[in-house]
């Protein structure tokens, strides 16, 4: 049986790589998709941990100062949440949160634009909810801040973009890394993403407010009616992500010609040469592995 297992594996691995010969195929639009009720629950998931993120983030930022604890308390809290969400949901819709990360995933070919379109919609629609959840239960005298993000006076529109752009190149290259199908497994996605939310809110606050999320700005924005500058806050997120989606796939993923495991099954199983075994085939042939193996043309 050894000699079959090392068989397969060798298989499987030739059909991942791309070395038997196959190209990897992408659905870019699925119609089909958009009707499994696994979809609707991703879509669903997105919706509620976007409302839950503007909500628990905004908690911790509706007092502004320079002061270094607050600073540290607005990153603790935006961090930790993002951690906490995606570990809710993640396995259910990929734990985007976050129209800028979705778009460069819709970019890499790691989703579709059906998936796409609906996860932006629902993340809009969530940030906006959980933006008046927040102005509506805290005090009015908290809601002359709702979060909202806005460049430092002492930098000009073109400095704070390139914040955000590059804030957000940084977070989604480590979404890219950490949540790579194909790359052995090593820690929690979840936790290692949250400590990088920390990390660049530290880095951000005192300049743009470290937004890197679209629809977590909006949601503010639309709850306390201040939109200055707010165009920043779609701009320089989607493309620091964009330009993060580009370079790990086309320079530094050493995985981007690889299909993932799930994928290489499917292929082999759907090959027109693929033969299944029963379990008690060699028990009542009398046959062994290096027979079968031998014989094989696949």
């Amino acid at each position: 049986m050894e000699g079959l297992y090392i068989y397969t594996a060798n298989k499987l691995e030739a059909i991942r790589t791309g070395s038997d010969g196959r190209k990897k195929s992408y659905k870019i639009f699925d119609a089909g998709e958009i009707k499994s009720a696994s979809f609707l629950r991703a879509v669903g998931a997105e919706f509620l941990a976007q409302i839950l993120f503007v909500f628990l983030g905004g908690c911790s930022a509706m007092f502004t100062t320079t002061d270094n604890a607050q600073i540290i308390k607005i990153a603790l809290g935006f961090g930790l949440s993002i951690m906490a969400l995606i570990q809710m949901i993640g396995h259910v819709s990929g734990g985007h949160i976050n129209p800028a990360v979705t778009i460069a995933m819709a970019v890499a070919l790691n989703i579709s634009i059906a998936r796409a379109v609906m996860y932006v919609a629902a993340q809009v629609l969530g940030a906006i909810v959980g933006g008046f959840l927040l102005k509506g239960l805290t005090p009015d005298d908290f809601h002359s801040n709702l979060a909202v993000t806005s460049v430092n006076a002492q930098l000009t529109t073109g400095q704070g973009l390139g914040v955000e752009i590059i804030l957000t190149f940084v977070l989604v290259f480590v979404i890219f890394g950490t949540t790579d199908e194909n790359r052995p497994s090593f820690g929690s996605p979840a936790l290692l993403i949250g400590l990088t939310v920390t990390l660049l809110h530290l880095a951000g606050v005192s300049f743009t407010g470290a937004s890197m999320n679209p629809s977590r700005s909006l949601g503010s924005a639309v709850a306390s009616g201040v939109y200055d500058g707010h165009w920043i806050y779609w701009v320089g997120p989607i493309i620091g992500g964009v330009l993060a989606a580009a370079c790990y796939k086309l320079v530094i993923s050493p995985y981007r010609s690889c299909l993932s495991m799930d994928d290489a099954v499917q292929k082999m199983l759907q090959d027109e040469n693929f033969v299944a075994i029963p379990r008690d085939y060699f028990r009542t042939t009398g046959k062994n592995a290096k027979d079968v193996t031998a014989s094989s043309n696949l």
